[in-house]
């Protein structure tokens, strides 16, 4: 997968600036803040050529897109619409997808000129995949761990905070990636307020 050329700039595993390195989500060893990256899973042109896979699949509307992706990461990531629909209109512009009316929506077909980058990039599209349900199947097993690790599940309150921790750290980040350090370092200092409780 070295040096694969997704048609906006090469990535390959170690190379700069890729998230998807030899040991997994950002080049980072499993239980090293994979879920503090989960806004940050997908690399630059990653969404281009997931939509463009999802779309030769059948054809979408960006919602469906943004829905198995969701699905794919066990509801931990979903891009946002002002990623998700300015990365169709991309598409189209390249001439890799058309958009059809429907209704108050758009549907989005695959072309002959996709449907030929995405063959030249499968490789890539399947690693990306492959990252996506990856970080899902550690999520629900994290999930189901934290259900019952002290033998029964959260009380429902301490739940809902920590669920809505995530929800606030997720926006967060999807907003700003370049934050990533700052809301670490406020987890930390909460992690460690609670462990001196």
């Amino acid at each position: 997968m070295d040096g694969i050329d997704i048609g906006l700039r090469r990535c390959g595993s170690g190379t700069p600036g890729c998230r998807w390195g030899r040991r997994g989500f950002g080049g980072r060893g499993a239980g090293q803040g994979e879920t503090s990256r989960a806004g940050r899973m997908l690399a630059q042109g990653d969404l281009k050529l997931i939509a463009l896979a999802l779309i030769a699949e059948q054809p979408r509307h960006g919602y469906d897109i943004i829905k198995v992706i969701e699905e794919k990461t066990a509801g931990w990531y979903a891009p946002s619409p002002g990623v998700v629909y300015p990365t169709l209109t991309y598409l189209e512009e390249m001439g890799h997808v058309v958009a059809q009316p429907e209704g108050a929506k758009k549907l989005y077909v695959i072309t002959d000129d996709g449907r030929d980058q995405l063959a030249g990039n499968r490789a890539l599209a399947d690693a990306v995949f492959e990252r996506l349900a990856t970080f899902g199947e550690m999520m629900r097993q994290q999930a189901s761990n934290g259900a019952g690790a002290e033998g029964g599940d959260l009380p429902p309150l301490l739940r809902a905070a920590l669920d809505n921790l995530r929800e606030v750290a997720i926006r967060q980040i999807a907003r700003d990636a370049d934050n990533e350090a700052e809301l670490v370092a406020i987890l930390a200092r909460a992690a460690g307020e609670l462990r001196r409780v």
